[in-house]
Order: C-alpha cells, then structure tokens, then sequence
C-alpha cells in the first residue's frame, strides 16, 4: 500500500478548485472501472496527494481545519465524476473526526500528522450478524498482559486502499482487567498487522469499486493508546452523526448532477428526434425540453438542501456547549430533510437518463447505468422513511431526533 506525499490545501476556495480538476480527470474512465470492478488505486492515490483528504485537520496540528459544509461539497463534486471514489473517504473523514472530539492529544498527533502525510483511514464498522446494524460483536479484551481483537466486519468501504483501519468494538472484560470503562471503542490499528485480513468479496450491483468487503480479525494484538473510546462523540450533542450523514447525501446529490450532465450531453450529441415531435433535433422536442427542466428542479433543490444542511452541520462545530443540543438538533433534522431530496434526485434522475435520452443510450457498451446502479446502491444505507419519522416527531411533539448517525 503506497502513502502518497499529500499536497498543502489551505483554503476552502483551493479544496474546490482542486477538487474540480480531480473530477474532470475521475470521471475518464469511470463508467468502464464500474463495469468491469477495477479499483482505482492510482486514483485514490491521486486524491491522497492532492490534500483534500487532510482538510479537516484541526489547525492546530498543521491542518486547514475547513469545515464540514466544505467537505460536503468537495464529497460532492467527486460523486459527479465518480461515485465510488467519492465514498471511499467517507469514514476517513467521519473518522478523522471522531479524533477532533474523543481522542487523546498524543493520539491526535499522531494519527492527524500521518493523514497530512498522505495516510487514509477506512472503517471496519458494520456487521453482518445481530439483529440490528447497531449491534456490535467484534470484541476487544485481556490477553497475555495487554488486548487481543477478535472479530468480523462487512461494508468496509475504502479497506482495500487504507493505511490504518478504524474498528467498532466493545470491550469484553468482566472482571475489570484491563481498567478501562465498559463500552463501545474504536481501536486505530495498521490495516497490514498481524492477524487482520481483508478480503475483496464485496458483489454490490453498484459502488462496486469502493473495496467493502470483509474483514477478520483474529488474536490482533492491540495497545491501549490505539483505542477511543466512541461514547465521547455519539454520546454528546456534537453533530457527529449529523456530519457523517452530510456526506451520505452530498454523494447521493452528487449522483444526480453527474446523471444529468450525462443525459444533456447524450440529447445533445447522439439522441434522435421523435417523429411525433415534428423538429430535426431531439432537444428541440417541447416534451423533451420541459422533462429536462423538470429534472434540472430536483437536482438543483437537492444541491440547495445539502447546502443548507451544510451551514447547520457547521453550527455544531463552532456553538458553545450551552447551545450544542439545540445547534445538533437542527442540524440532524437538516441533515434528515436533505438525504430525502437527494435520495430521491439520485434515483429519479439517474433513472431518467434513459428515458430522456432514448434507446441508444441502454446500450451496455455506454456504460451509463453506472450512475443508477450506484444510486440504487448507496442509497439503501439508510432508510429515508425514518428521516421523515424524525422530521415529523420534531415538529408535532418537539421530539428531539437521534444524534448519532448511522455512517
């Protein structure tokens, strides 16, 4: 696994600029990488040297400190090129921020100069057992004088491409050994240490290039000062969920744009007019005009939404403690209304494509159901009949929504 020798970004302006040019260069090749699974490595290690991956950073250690709204839109420019790379970071950064909020100083340090370095962290979060994606049974415990990692994870996205792995544990110690309080911990381990194995088995029928797959951890020694403990995050009113969410749905927005920058340029270029139409081009159709107006609306509404959602996932970051519940509160129900718009652009307009640029454009060889497939994909990661759930609790019975996202 290389380390790319990241770039310097010091500005929200230059994170979007060089952001643009990574997109424009991502998105040659994207539609065959997702057909036939090649993994972009050289791509991700482009990203990694460009410096976008460091930018949330806290000043402190070196680091552009830019926020989340910030991240969001770069997050979101990628996903018009390509949608799997724009999710491999993802975690990175949700990760990354996790250490703003729960780590030690030395832990800090360390891992957040590795990143400016050009280091990628991935999560190993989710399981596949347990009735729910909440249940955790991964343990971390005593063994031999120090802790030993023992479990299964699935949908680790970015694996393939990480130097350092973000684990989702419990701690299993009954009889207090260890001295650590009971609870839910993230262990930062190397993702090439002994007894972790990844595997490339992820078969999704979109994002197929994101490298979320299995993970096994067997007797992986693990040091006390690699592990932190997660209630300091999720426990508080720090918009942690909140801003994992954010970039779920800068994705999905993302998507939709990408789709319809396809579709423009299909009518443009290859769709033949409808001979009911009555016109030599097929974009001089008056039906075809007004579906391409009404899916410009959608895409545009769902940039708007994460926009906003953006400046009030911001507020968490900068809110002092005594207003950070009503600060995460909002931003949660922001976050909540956002991904329903742009889940919805992302499948209706990736859909579309289709139907506003006619049978030639089906044409497996185009590759252009990448960008349904991925939508279709991405976009089961959490269901949006519950944001309404949330939307609609807040409102009638000034329910407060759950603040710790699901990422």
């Amino acid at each position: 696994m290389s380390t790319a020798i990241a770039a310097h970004i010091d500005s929200a302006g230059q994170a979007l600029s060089v952001a643009r040019d990574l997109a424009q260069h991502f998105a040659t090749g994207a539609a065959a990488r997702d057909r036939d699974r090649k993994l972009p490595y050289k791509e991700i290690d482009h990203l990694s040297a460009s410096g976008l991956l460091a930018i949330t950073v806290p000043a402190r250690f070196g680091g552009a400190d830019l926020a989340p709204s910030v991240v969001a839109e770069v997050v979101r420019i990628l996903a018009t090129a390509d949608p799997n790379i724009a999710q491999i970071p993802h975690s990175h950064f949700v990760y990354l921020n996790l250490l703003r909020l729960a780590a030690e100083p030395t832990q800090q340090r360390e891992l957040f100069e590795d990143v400016l370095g050009g280091s990628r962290i991935a999560n190993a979060q989710s399981e596949r057992g347990g009735k729910t994606v909440a249940e955790i049974a991964t343990t971390i415990r005593p063994h031999s004088g120090g802790l030993r990692l023992d479990g299964s994870k699935f949908y680790c996205t970015g694996s393939l491409y990480a130097h350092t792995l973000a684990v989702l544990t419990r701690l299993d110690d009954p009889e207090g050994k260890t001295g650590l309080p009971d609870g839910e911990y993230v262990a930062f381990i190397p993702a090439d240490a002994a007894g972790v194995r990844i595997v490339d088995d992820w078969n999704g029928i979109g994002q197929r290039t994101t490298g979320s797959g299995t993970i096994t951890f067997e007797g992986v020694s693990v040091r006390g000062d690699q592990l932190v403990a997660r209630a300091k995050a999720v426990g508080a009113p720090s918009g942690y969920g909140a801003f994992a969410q954010l970039l779920h749905v800068a994705i999905d927005a993302g998507i939709a744009r990408g789709a319809l920058s396809a579709a423009v340029e299909f009518a443009r270029t290859k769709s033949r007019a409808w001979f009911e139409a009555g016109v030599d081009k097929a974009i001089d159709d008056p039906l075809l005009i007004q579906r391409f107006g009404e899916l410009a609306v959608e895409v545009t509404t769902a940039e708007a939404t994460l926009t906003a959602a953006g400046t009030a996932v911001d507020a968490t970051f900068n809110t002092p403690a005594r207003g950070a519940a009503q600060a995460a509160a909002a931003a949660s129900i922001a976050v909540a209304t956002a991904k329903i718009v742009a889940d919805r652009a992302a499948n209706d307009v990736s859909s579309a494509l289709f139907e506003v640029s006619g049978t030639r454009s089906a044409g497996a060889d185009l590759g252009l159901d990448h960008f349904w497939r991925n939508a279709r994909t991405h976009t089961l990661h959490d269901p949006v009949r519950w944001k309404y759930q949330h939307i609609g609790r807040a409102l009638l019975h000034k329910s407060a929504p759950p603040t710790h996202g699901v990422i």
